[in-house]
Order: C-alpha cells, then sequence, then structure tokens
C-alpha cells in the first residue's frame, strides 16, 4: 500500500510538472537562462541604432508568425521553395538577421534553452519599446515548431480584404474586433512598398479608379510617391506624418481619411469598428480606453496563439533550420 501511494505522489508530482511547463508565464528563463530578455534587448537596440526599420520590421515578423500556424517560429525556416517564409502574404518581412544574431548570443549562453519563437515575441516588444511604445510583459516559455509550409500562410488578413474578411480572420483566431483594431494600429510604425497601393490608387475594383475613401487632399501626395508605372518597390510611411514613432495619430489618419492602406481605412466603414476607432482619438478622460495599454494586452493576447508548451515542438539549435 505504501509503494501505491508512493507510486501515486509521483505520478502526481509529474503531471504538475507537466502542467507547469505547459504554460506560458513571465521569467520563464530565470533560472536557465536568466540573461535571455536582456540578450534580446540588447540585440534589439543595437540593430536599431543602424536602421529605423529594424523596430517596424520586428513587429511585422511577430504578427506574421503567429497569424499562420500560431507563435511558433515557422515563418523564420528556410527549408527551400516550400518554406512558409516565401508565401505571397509574407512579401517584405523582415527582421531576420536580428533573431539570427540574439539567436547565437544565445546559444553560447544557453545552449538549447531558449526557443527562437520566444525571441520572436521578446525582439517585438523591445522594438515597440524603441519606438516610444509601452513596455509590456512577454510570457514566455514557447517551443519551437517543426513544420514551415508555405500554404499555411494562406489565410493571413491582406491590404485588399474587406471589413468583413478581415473580422472574419481575426475572429477565426480567437480574437476580438477591438484586437483588430488595435493591432492593425501597429501600422503607426513602418513603411509599405507602392507595390500594395497600385491597385489602390489607379484601379480599385469598385470603380475601376480610385478608393473613394481616400481623402482627396491626401490624392496627389500618394500617386506623387507611387507614380502609375512607377516603381512598386518604392517606400512610403504607413503613418502620414509619424511613420517612426508609436502614437495615437493612426487613429487620427484612419477617421480623416488619411489611412495608407486600404486594409485601414477599412476599418473606418464598419460601425462596430469606426466606434473603437474614434474611442482612442477623443477617450473618455476617466473611463479610457488607453491605446497604449489596450495595445499591450492585445500584444500579449496575440502572442499565446497556437503555441507549443511543454513536451510539443523543439528548442532549435538555429532559428533557420529544424534540428
Amino acid at each position: 500500500m505504501a509503494v501505491a501511494i508512493s507510486l501515486f505522489i509521483i505520478f502526481v508530482c509529474l503531471c504538475g510538472i507537466s502542467i507547469s511547463e505547459g504554460q506560458l508565464r513571465a521569467g520563464f528563463y530565470a533560472d536557465t537562462c536568466p540573461d535571455a530578455e536582456s540578450t534580446v534587448s540588447s540585440v534589439v537596440r543595437e540593430a536599431a541604432q543602424f536602421s529605423s526599420k529594424v523596430a517596424p520590421a520586428l513587429l511585422r515578423l511577430h504578427f506574421h508568425d503567429c497569424f499562420v500556424q500560431g507563435c511558433d517560429g515557422s515563418i523564420l525556416i528556410n527549408n527551400g521553395g516550400n518554406a512558409e517564409k516565401h508565401a505571397f502574404s509574407h512579401q517584405g518581412v523582415g527582421g531576420f538577421e536580428v533573431i539570427d544574431k540574439a539567436k547565437s548570443q544565445l546559444e553560447n549562453l544557453c545552449p538549447g534553452v531558449v526557443s527562437c519563437a520566444d525571441i520572436v515575441a521578446l525582439a517585438a516588444r523591445d522594438a515597440v519599446v524603441l519606438a516610444n511604445g509601452p513596455a509590456y510583459v512577454v510570457q514566455t516559455g514557447r517551443r519551437d515548431g517543426r513544420v514551415s509550409s508555405v500554404s499555411a500562410a494562406d489565410n493571413m488578413p491582406d491590404v485588399t480584404d474587406s471589413i468583413q474578411q478581415l473580422k472574419a480572420k481575426f475572429i477565426q483566431k480567437g480574437l476580438s474586433e477591438k484586437d483588430l483594431v488595435i493591432l492593425s494600429a501597429a501600422h503607426t510604425i513602418g513603411t509599405t512598398a507602392c507595390f500594395f497601393m497600385t491597385e489602390r490608387l489607379y484601379s480599385f475594383p469598385q470603380n475601376g479608379g480610385t478608393d473613394p475613401s481616400i481623402n482627396p487632399s491626401f490624392l496627389p501626395e500618394l500617386r506623387s510617391s507611387c507614380p502609375q508605372n512607377g516603381n512598386v518597390n518604392a517606400r512610403l510611411p504607413i503613418d502620414r506624418g509619424s511613420g517612426d514613432t508609436f502614437d495615437v495619430r493612426i487613429m487620427q489618419n484612419i477617421r480623416g481619411g488619411f489611412a495608407v492602406l486600404q486594409s485601414d481605412a477599412q476599418l473606418y466603414v464598419d460601425e462596430t469598428t469606426k466606434e473603437i476607432v474614434d474611442s482612442y482619438i477623443d477617450p473618455n478622460p476617466i473611463f479610457g480606453p488607453n491605446f497604449e495599454s489596450d495595445f499591450a494586452d492585445s500584444m500579449v493576447r496575440m502572442g499565446t496563439l497556437g503555441v507549443n508548451t511543454g513536451f510539443e515542438g523543439e528548442i532549435r539549435r538555429t532559428c533557420s533550420a529544424f534540428n
């Protein structure tokens, strides 16, 4: 009987360990790699000193990773032409070299401990802070996925999606209409290519001309930046007038018809998302909402999508290849 009780206690303890290891939590690496977060922060900060493109690239990289198969680092894999990173919807995604550098340093410090998926999540948070956005606690403990496929990215939100399509894609991931607005506001930093503007400026499907949601006073500016038959790789700030700083101006631009991307403009054609946009422009001074804290909450929520934890997945030795 005593043996049976002992075995039962051991079983319960093991189950408890498995459960605890299977959950994201703040400070996951406190004992196994105490300098993990500071190492990632240092690498991101150093990279951002040399290029203003680093912060928006790392923020976008995290979103694109999480929205496909969950936050599992699948977008980092180089496994030939079928690699997820080659998906049409991932065009222009960057920041890979920053993740690789952080991983290399961490492998020297704590071999086989810190996942690439966690590095991506931490780097995105640090990027937001460097752009004068909110600091927030990143729960860690993600493990890296073992699948990377171009077709897996087929259902990514697209700049030409209708508001109904955008809402459906977010709801399918367990994210709300408020998350849609807030995470779209990540466009407060960064640039986009004229490639994504051509149809909106010159062959909008509904009228064969220009997207009527564009403020007429903004149209000459956009056409000057992206002339018809011009360089489709030329870039322009997504947040007019504030492309390098994290702030609420993106919401003001959306309301005023100065949204650069069609998908951002769509947020103001739906009553529910329109009301959310307006709530950040003219917030109740007592009850809020607060743009920065809500952005942090949505980022944390997105960071839990489809994660591998516990004994799922793996901890890659290099972020670009499966073990």
